[in-house]
């Protein structure tokens, strides 16, 4: 990989942990969105890496964001403490930063905007075990993650200097 200028220049992989299966996204510091993409099923730790290694080298990822399961009180739980652990075998594996995003109701706001778009998603088995679910909360986790740590891609203006007839903005 060459060497990376800017914040800009990053391609960002987010995570949604779970134990059956994986949601993906990406996302880049140059434009700022995150897109779901396939998720991976679980299928052993070994394979996990391996499946992310692909997909890393693929979309030639320089951070990954993950979900960090805190309790409803902000504590650490069980499901947070399981995923400490993944991030340490994330850092060994792939000499990348991984940073920890809290996911709390990301898989509800993801069922909510499913519902409202007339899609069921508590029986629709087809949904879930696609992992359609998970990919979808992996892009809101990304997304929360690039919206607070991405620069600013137009200046602010409110700030004194702005002039919106300059044309270097």
């Amino acid at each position: 990989m060459g060497v990376v200028s800017s914040l800009r220049d990053l391609n960002y992989l987010g995570i949604d942990y779970g134990s059956k299966r994986i949601g993906l996204a990406i996302g880049d510091g140059d434009i700022g969105v995150a897109t779901p993409i396939e998720a991976i099923g679980v299928q052993g730790k070994k394979q996990i890496l391996r499946d992310l290694e692909q997909v890393i080298k693929m979309r030639h990822i320089h951070e990954l964001v993950i979900g960090y399961p805190y309790n409803m009180n902000g504590s650490v739980g069980f499901k947070a403490k399981e995923v400490d652990e993944f991030v340490v075998q994330l850092e060994q594996r792939f000499k990348l930063p991984v940073h920890r995003v809290d996911e709390r109701l990301t898989t509800h706001q993801v069922e909510c905007d499913l519902r409202a778009a007339g899609r069921k998603t508590k029986t629709d088995k087809k949904t879930r075990q696609s992992g359609e679910i998970d990919s979808r909360a992996a892009a809101l986790i990304l997304q929360d993650y690039l919206s607070l740590n991405a620069p600013q891609l137009l200046p602010d203006p409110f700030e004194e200097e702005f002039d919106p007839m300059e044309e270097d903005y």
